[in-house]
């Protein structure tokens, strides 16, 4: 119950922050910023997919929304795996079990794993 207390109001605020984005991004941001032709798209969908909260079947629509929306699969990809791997509420689980130093390690490396994988398959792909 503890571990609930002190991880619910971070959910909150990445399902709001979630929310806000939905609400006031422009319609076509993505398509537009997030294209094969610009160096910074993945890095910026791993980024927007930082604050919010999802597990792995919860993202596959939004998966298959951008997808459909012209934005490149392993950007896609990148963005999912950032969603899922990277979120605020799985850091703070972590946090629990690891060392500050360790987490920030942690989150570097994978990281930079993420966008490494998002470039190669929008090369690939």
């Amino acid at each position: 119950m503890n571990i609930i207390k002190g991880v619910a109001p971070y959910i909150l605020i990445g399902v709001a922050i979630g929310g806000l984005m939905h609400g006031f991004i422009p319609t076509g941001f993505f398509e537009k910023y997030i294209t094969k032709e610009n160096p910074f798209g993945v890095p910026v969908a791993v980024l927007v997919g930082v604050p919010m909260y999802s597990n792995t079947a919860g993202i596959l629509p939004i998966m298959q929304v951008l997808v459909e929306k012209g934005i490149p699969l392993g950007t896609v990809i990148a963005f999912s795996m950032a969603v899922v791997g990277l979120s605020i509420p799985e850091g703070l689980l972590l946090k629990k079990v690891m060392t500050g130093k360790m987490l920030a390690i942690f989150f570097t490396v994978v990281t930079i794993c993420i966008i490494i994988s998002g470039y190669l398959f929008n090369i690939v792909l």
